[in-house]
């Protein structure tokens, strides 16, 4: 993990570097170009203006002498280089003259001339030897080639100032690529440092620390990414809680029927029994405490499938109140034995699609504890079409639910009276099965309760 956030920040390193670097080449390359073209371009139209504005002076014929004084006087105060010429050997383009003597101007440069247009050159230069940006202004006398005005300017001056422009930007580009590196520094640890403590976070919750709280306040992508891990964190610590919770549970409930079992078979195998009487009830005793193990591990093995997500009911339509009817049978002799009475209300309409034996140990589990916890009065179940489907009421008149333990009774081996035997309850895990159960078919089981009054439990299902 170390070595992967150390990647990571060696990446964020290269990719901050690497762009400050383009950025700086980039712009420097660019501003230079265009810095350099546009200068040119304003150099050689500042040329282009000085020598019409010269030529504008002249007024046909041969070129005079004050004409050729006014350009050499106006040369003295320019800082271009700028000279007239009328000689016939330096514009005629070498023809009639000596083949080998190097004129000004060359044929094309005549040609373009003649036709009145100005002639812009740059790049080296033989009859100065030198590099030159210039000018060559026509002085015609109507098709006749009278003089030229030649106004130059040395490239190495252009140079300098580009020079001096390349110093001036590479101390600037110095300076912005130290903040730039501070900047980025500052950007690399401010994004590296919640994945580091993401990293130790995850490292103490992979220990068994669940305790840890990221405090990442960003409201980016790395902020919900934080959240969630807190989330993550709280929800293992919770059910990490609830594991511990119900091994305890499960282990105390297993215990006392174990040892009623090894108990009372270890006095009948060491004859320490003498009566019939007594061997009989020792061995009731076993068979209830064998029951309990067996209702225990049943529940268990019920919850378990139901918490899975491969857990599949096989649904079908149902009669819902012949379901009910069917699944009150096997309650008749208990009723009886403890003076309870039961009333029906049931809408023999409602159909529903689910499965038969698992809404049948719903409405079990709720009649075993309306049974168990009711000793006067009696129990009441109706069936009647709800908002969006039906809804299944048990009503008890038994001993109520404390309001501060509504919440909790459906959690697994939930005690709402903690010194309650084992022989006035059930497994604890009721409830929690027959909630499991309703979400599976898409309804919900509510339940409410007053002290002393009764309770009564809800289950909301969909019809067909």
């Amino acid at each position: 993990m170390k070595h992967l956030t150390n990647t990571l920040a060696k990446k964020l390193w290269l990719t901050v570097t690497a762009a400050i670097l383009i950025t700086i080449l980039y712009s420097y390359f660019l501003s230079y170009l265009f810095y350099e073209k546009l200068y040119v371009e304003d150099i050689e139209e500042s040329l282009f203006e000085e020598g019409m504005a010269l030529a504008e002076d002249y007024e046909g014929g041969p070129l005079t002498t004050e004409l050729k004084e006014q350009v050499e006087w106006y040369n003295t105060k320019s800082d271009s280089e700028i000279f007239i010429v009328s000689n016939p050997r330096e514009l005629s383009a070498c023809l009639p003259f000596d083949i080998d003597y190097e004129t000004l101007i060359g044929e094309a440069e005549r040609e373009e001339l003649l036709q009145g247009n100005a002639v812009f050159k740059e790049g080296f230069e033989e009859r100065f030897d030198r590099n030159i940006m210039g000018v060559i202004i026509p002085l015609l006398d109507q098709d006749r080639l009278e003089g030229i005005i030649y106004i130059y300017l040395p490239l190495a001056k252009i140079t300098e100032i580009t020079q001096d422009f390349a110093y001036l930007w590479m101390i600037a580009s110095f300076l912005f690529l130290i903040v730039a590196l501070g900047t980025g520094a500052w950007l690399v640890k401010r994004l590296t440092k919640p994945l580091l403590d993401m990293k130790q976070a995850a490292d103490s919750v992979s220990k068994g620390d669940y305790g840890v709280h990221l405090n990442i306040q960003s409201k980016d992508e790395i902020g919900e990414l934080a959240f969630a891990f807190n989330h993550m964190a709280d929800s293992i610590r919770r059910e990490d809680e609830r594991k511990r919770e119900f091994l305890a549970n499960v282990s105390h409930e297993l215990r006392t029927p174990i040892s009623y079992v090894k108990g009372y078979s270890d006095a009948l195998m060491t004859n320490m029994v003498t009566s019939e009487e007594d061997r009989i009830r020792y061995l009731h005793l076993i068979h209830r405490e064998s029951g309990r193990m067996e209702r225990l591990v049943g529940d268990l093995l019920d919850l378990s499938k139901l918490e899975t997500d491969e857990y599949r009911l096989e649904k079908m339509p149902l009669p819902l109140a012949q379901l009910i009817e069917d699944a009150l049978q096997k309650y008749g002799s208990t009723l009886k034995e403890k003076k309870l009475s039961l009333m029906k209300n049931l809408d023999p309409d409602i159909i529903i699609n689910g499965d038969e034996g698992r809404i049948e140990q719903v409405i079990q589990n709720i009649m075993d504890n309306a049974i168990r916890y009711t000793n006067e009065g009696g129990i009441s179940i109706s069936l009647y079409a709800a908002k969006n489907g039906c809804c299944i009421e048990v009503t008890d008149t038994g001993l109520g639910i404390p309001q501060e333990d509504l919440e909790k009774v459906k959690q697994r081996f939930y005690r709402v009276n903690k010194a309650r035997t084992r022989s006035d309850g059930g497994t604890g895990l009721g409830l929690a099965i027959a909630e499991k159960l309703v979400q599976l078919h898409g309804g919900e089981l509510l339940i409410s309760s007053k002290v002393n009054e009764g309770t009564t439990v809800k289950v909301l299902l969909p019809v067909i």
